[in-house]
C-alpha cells in the first residue's frame, strides 16, 4: 500500500493484494473535483432550468473515465493503459476518449455563451459518439479480442448483454405494472402529454412501439460511449481496486461513493425534485443496488462494456416507462426510483449475492 503524502508517479508500483489507496485517492479527487466544479457552474447558470443542462449532464458522465484514463495513461505506471507500455491498437480509443471529453468541454462552454446553439451542439455531438462506436469495431477487428482485454476494456459476452438487458427491461416493466395496479402512478396519454406526437397521425400502439424501439433498443447503443464514461471509471478502475477488500464489501463502498458523486445534481432537483435530503439518501441506495447488479454483470461476462451497455439501458428503460407508460404519482413512494423500488431492488441483490462469483478473488 502506498502511504506517500505527495504524488510521485515513480513510486507507484503494482499491488495485487491490497487496495492502492494512493491511486484511488487521486482518481476520486480528480473525478469528484471536475464533476462538482461542473455542477457548480451549472448551478450558477440556472441549474436544471438552464437550456444547456442536458449537455452538462452528458459531459458529467464522461468525467470518471476521463479521470481514470488521464491518470492511467500519464501517471500510473502499473496501469494497463500507461503510454510507455501500452502499444496495442486499443491505445487509439483511449486517446479518442480524451479528445471526446475535450469536445464536450468546448461544446458546453459554447452552449453557455450561446444557449440557442445547445440543440445544434447536442445533435452534432452524436457524430463523434457514432465515430467512437465505429472506431471500437475497427480496432477490435484489427487488434483482436485480446487487445481490449489487455487494456482492461474487454467487451464481455454478447449473450449476457442480451440476457441481463432483457432482465433489466422486465424489471422496470414489472415496476410499471405494480405502479398501475396499486394506483401509485397514472397512465400516460401520449398524444395529450406530448402534443407533437399527435401530429404524426400514428395509432397509439404504433407510437408506443416506435418509442420503445428507440429508447430501449436503439438508445442504449447510441449512448454506449457516454455510459462508458462512468463505467470505466467506477467499474473499470475503482471496482478493480476496492474489490481487493472483498467483492461484496468493495461493491457496497463503490455504490456509496457513486451515490455521493451524484449529490449536487440531486440537490438541484434531478431525479427527486424538491427532495434534496431524502433524494440524496435514496440516490445513494439506488446506486448501491445498481452497483451490485452492474458488478455482477461484469464478473459474469468479464467485460466492462457489458456494464456500459446495461447502464445506458437502465437510463433509457427507466425514462421510457416513467415518462411514456405510467407516471409515478409520488417519486418517493412509487416504484421506479422510490422506496418500493429500492425494497424490490434489495431483494434482487440478495438473490444475486447467492452466486459463488462473489467469493472469487480478483
Amino acid at each position: 500500500m502506498n502511504t506517500q503524502n505527495s504524488f510521485n508517479p515513480e513510486q507507484i508500483t503494482p499491488n495485487t493484494s491490497h487496495v492502492n489507496w494512493s491511486q484511488v485517492g487521486w482518481f476520486l479527487g480528480l473525478a469528484f473535483g471536475l464533476t462538482w466544479l461542473l455542477d457548480l457552474a451549472l448551478y450558477l447558470t440556472g441549474g436544471l432550468a438552464n437550456p444547456s443542462a442536458g449537455l452538462f449532464l452528458q459531459f458529467q458522465m464522461l468525467l470518471p473515465a476521463f479521470s481514470a484514463i488521464l491518470l492511467g495513461v500519464f501517471f500510473f505506471k502499473n496501469s494497463p493503459i500507461f503510454y510507455r507500455t501500452n502499444h496495442g491498437v486499443s491505445r487509439w480509443f483511449v486517446y479518442f476518449y480524451l479528445l471526446l471529453t475535450g469536445l464536450y468541454l468546448v461544446s458546453t462552454i459554447v452552449s453557455l455563451i450561446q444557449p440557442d446553439l445547445t440543440a445544434t451542439l447536442a445533435s452534432v455531438l452524436l457524430i463523434p459518439n457514432l465515430l467512437g462506436l465505429i472506431l471500437l469495431i475497427v480496432l477490435r477487428v484489427k487488434g483482436g479480442k485480446q487487445t481490449f482485454v489487455d487494456a482492461g476494456m474487454a467487451g464481455g459476452k454478447a449473450r449476457l448483454w442480451f440476457g441481463y438487458g432483457l432482465g433489466l427491461v422486465l424489471f422496470f416493466a414489472l415496476q410499471t405494472w405494480l405502479n398501475y395496479v396499486f394506483k401509485l402512478g397514472t397512465l400516460v396519454d401520449l398524444k395529450t402529454a406530448f402534443p407533437q406526437l399527435a401530429a404524426a397521425n400514428m395509432p397509439t400502439a404504433a407510437l408506443y412501439l416506435t418509442m420503445a424501439l428507440n429508447t430501449v433498443v436503439i438508445g442504449p447503443f447510441l449512448g454506449l460511449i457516454i455510459s462508458f464514461g462512468e463505467e470505466y471509471g467506477w467499474r473499470g478502475f475503482l471496482q478493480t481496486e476496492l474489490n481487493k477488500l472483498g467483492r461484496i464489501r468493495g461493491t457496497f463502498l463503490l455504490g456509496v461513493i457513486w451515490g455521493i458523486w451524484h449529490w449536487p445534481v440531486i440537490w438541484m432537483g434531478y431525479n427527486y425534485p424538491g427532495q434534496p435530503l431524502v433524494g440524496s439518501i435514496f440516490m445513494m441506495a439506488y446506486c448501491i443496488i445498481l452497483a451490485y447488479f452492474l458488478a455482477y454483470a461484469v464478473f459474469k461476462s468479464k467485460g466492462i462494456w457489458t456494464a456500459a451497455y446495461l447502464h445506458a439501458l437502465n437510463n433509457q428503460a427507466l425514462s421510457f416507462f416513467v415518462l411514456f407508460v405510467v407516471a409515478p404519482t409520488n417519486i418517493l413512494f412509487s416504484f421506479g426510483m422510490g422506496l418500493p423500488a429500492l425494497l424490490l431492488g434489495a431483494i434482487v441483490v440478495l438473490l444475486l449475492l447467492r452466486d459463488p462469483v462473489w467469493k472469487e478473488m480478483e
